[in-house]
């Protein structure tokens, strides 16, 4: 609660007096915003939830109330009791100083990138849309090169293509042809060929493989 406040006290972007607000104040009672932070070393995360008031500080939805807010210094009362805290903040570690101790904490992102969650070479649907067509011979353990496309969606009735980012071996495709997805969704896995098995081949290929090779087609959207 103390780190919240001590955020609502510092001055504007602008570099002008008065709290950063947090959002715009409304007549009706909406759902309380979050901030979350993980104490340091322990790593154990918390999430903070408090409402904006017409003075752009926060009221925290903890019990706490705000008794004084300014950057660096915050006054809270719980249970009838006064508590003093000293915050400072540097990058995005946050340092609570009071008459029980003294406490480190790192701010964390509000949304987290969804490829953060996911495997590299995951391929994910940067729109919602719908899957309508998929690569020929397209199935989980198929070799792809790098840019080749291998999923077609459609949204706003404009076709977009997923390309292969690297040349590897397909090893999951959750997409298929009808399927509604939406932002962020998991398409597929193409796992990176290793550089020693792309060499192994090279040294292996026969001296005429190049008279063998397919000719290169212009893919076309239908």
């Amino acid at each position: 609660a103390a780190l919240a406040s001590a955020a609502g006290a510092a001055p504007a972007a602008t570099g002008g007096p008065g709290p950063a607000r947090f959002g715009a104040w409304r007549n009706l009672a909406s759902a309380p915003q979050t901030r979350r932070y993980r104490a340091e070393p322990g790593g154990t995360e918390y999430e903070i939830a408090y409402r904006t008031g017409r003075d752009g500080a926060p009221a925290p939805e903890t019990g706490e109330r705000v008794l004084a807010a300014r950057p660096g210094a915050v006054t809270l009362e719980t249970g009838g009791v006064t508590r003093h805290f000293t915050v400072t903040t540097h990058g995005d570690r946050a340092y609570v100083d009071t008459t029980s101790g003294s406490y480190t904490f790192t701010a964390l992102p509000r949304f987290t990138d969804p490829a953060e969650r996911t495997e590299p070479g995951s391929l994910l649907a940067p729109m919602p849309g719908t899957v309508v067509r998929l690569a020929d011979g397209l199935v989980p353990g198929a070799a792809v090169e790098a840019g080749q496309p291998l999923i077609w969606l459609e949204a706003m009735k404009m076709e977009h293509r997923i390309l292969a980012p690297a040349s590897g071996t397909l090893t999951a495709l959750h997409a298929a042809p009808g399927l509604q997805v939406e932002v962020g969704a998991l398409l597929a896995v193409v796992q990176d060929a290793p550089a020693h098995a792309s060499a192994e081949a090279t040294a292996d290929a026969p001296a005429d493989a190049s008279a063998h090779a397919p000719a290169h087609q212009e893919e076309t959207t239908p």
